[in-house]
């Protein structure tokens, strides 16, 4: 498996934000973690990207422990989040070239990634631009490029829709497939019911920090009798609670 969360748990300030979490992400596979506002699913990706240390339990990531073996536990990763930062008076260019030499590669290899990411994510006429001047769609595609530069075997994307409109939404779910056909392991988090269902192969429903069920979207239709993932959810979580 290349990504492994077992049996984490977080607190702060008393609170439980992830009790006891534990699934597994397959190569070639989106996994989606689910769950309204608050439930636990940043926390959850920021102790497996190595952001946030957990409490107990263990975070791996391609075979590597994230806390006893971070560095190539993070050489295998490439992760984004909605508020990931772009220097805002460098170009895409100079982002994509600064972190690609940050992870080795050299400038062969760098400059054929980011003319392959400038071709996958449509940055052609964005290059040369400074990244404060682009709108959100814009530097969601950036911070994908950045996650994608070194070609990482593991991506965990936290909310990579959040705040885009429709047809930026639709070109990253098609980068997002594309990763997965290439044999990627891809975990992202959304509460977007309706886009983790065409999206996911499976799902994880989190609830108040703990998982309350996993499996493929039509399994949890099918156990709930429900005609979508997000009627399906709302059941779940009102036997849950």
């Amino acid at each position: 498996m290349s990504i492994v969360a077992h049996d984490l748990r977080k607190h702060f300030t008393h609170r439980p934000a992830v009790d006891g979490v534990s699934f597994e992400v397959r190569d070639g596979e989106i996994y989606g973690l689910l769950g309204p506002n608050g439930a636990g699913k940043t926390t959850t990706l920021r102790m497996l990207a190595g952001l946030m240390r957990p409490d107990s339990g263990r975070a791996l990531v391609a075979g590597h422990d994230m806390h006893r073996e971070q560095r190539q536990a993070k050489a295998a990763l490439g992760f984004t989040t909605g508020t990931t930062g772009l220097y805002e008076r460098l170009s895409p260019t100079e982002v994509l070239a600064y972190f690609g030499r940050l992870y080795g590669l050299d400038e062969q290899l760098l400059s054929r990634r980011i003319e392959e990411l400038t071709r996958v994510l449509g940055l052609g006429s964005l290059l040369h631009r400074r990244c404060g001047s682009l709108s959100t769609g814009e530097r969601q595609r950036v911070s994908l490029a950045r996650a994608l530069i070194h070609d990482p075997a593991v991506l965990i994307l936290d909310e990579p829709t959040a705040g885009l409109d429709v047809l930026a939404s639709r070109f990253v779910a098609g980068v997002v497939r594309e990763a997965r056909d290439r044999g990627k392991a891809v975990l992202l988090s959304t509460h977007y019911m309706a886009e983790a269902e065409l999206l996911c192969d499976r799902v994880g429903l989190l609830h108040q920090g703990r998982l309350l069920w996993e499996g493929s979207p039509d399994e949890l239709k099918q156990q709930q009798q429900a005609r979508s993932l997000e009627e399906a959810f709302l059941q779940l979580i009102s036997v849950g609670a």
